[in-house]
């Protein structure tokens, strides 16, 4: 986990614990000036509220409710999907869209729009930023992960960080579907390897996928709230504008 999360990564984890015995629903709403805001409580029992996301998207509901609620819908399939379309053009620095796609295409389970939203979810696209359990670099990978996966690299060089970054998500989603296979886990292969990159694969282990663990369902939404941003649902924003790192 990053010590830097935008606004949107916030308003996952503060509604996180007070939906963990709701089930199913997808609600879209439609408040003044048109803002559509879509909650969901996602399959493993979070109460997501991408407020925020669909505010920057939509830049603050502008356009008619009509094309909102299309915008809204679109983001909630995006939520709701793999991760394994393409980066829509201008979503990532240009500099980074080649390692990116590249980490994306390391193994069938994780895509390039899964690498860039849990970039941004773990730092901003910070490549200085040292979490406060010494994570490292853009990807926020534990130092001991990095140089088991960054094949000798510098943990705070972007590229070395991303490919280390693809790597070790693509060995815990083998990991994590030979648990399911097993009946080790239940769960999506997605969910719990991002899950796995956060609180460990072996506390995904021990509680049998991420039901009832709070952190780590926060986590996977959290994620999971940029994948219409790096789709380029709503348009497309600044790659180089992300959270403002805060404390944790």
């Amino acid at each position: 986990m990053s010590e830097g999360e935008g606004e949107t990564s916030k308003a996952v984890r503060n509604t996180a614990a007070a939906a963990g015995t709701l089930g199913c629903l997808a609600s879209p709403l439609i408040l003044g000036g048109g803002v559509v805001i879509v909650i969901i409580i996602g399959g493993f029992g979070v109460l997501l509220a991408p407020v925020i996301a669909l505010i920057l998207l939509f830049g603050g509901g502008g356009g008619s409710d009509a094309a909102n609620q299309d915008y809204g819908e679109q983001a909630q399939a995006a939520f709701e999907g793999d991760g394994k379309g393409e980066l829509a053009e201008g979503t990532v620095p240009d500099d980074l869209l080649e390692p990116i796609e590249d980490a994306g295409g390391v193994c069938d389970a994780i895509g390039p729009v899964v690498i860039a939203s849990q970039i941004m979810h773990e730092s901003g696209f910070n490549k200085d930023l040292v979490g406060p359990d010494g994570e490292e670099g853009i990807s926020q990978l534990p130092p001991e992960k990095f140089d088991e996966f960054g094949d000798d690299g510098d943990p705070f060089e972007p590229e070395d960080s991303i490919e280390a970054q693809g790597e070790y998500l693509c060995r815990l989603a083998e990991d994590v579907q030979g648990m399911i296979d097993a009946g080790e886990a239940e769960g999506e292969v997605l969910d719990l390897t991002l899950a796995a990159y956060e609180v460990g694969l072996e506390a995904v282990r021990a509680g049998h996928g991420i039901e009832g663990n709070t952190e780590a369902q926060a986590y996977v939404a959290g994620v999971r709230a940029q994948f219409a941003r790096y789709q380029g649902i709503g348009g497309t924003l600044d790659p180089t504008v992300g959270p403002t790192p805060t404390s944790t």
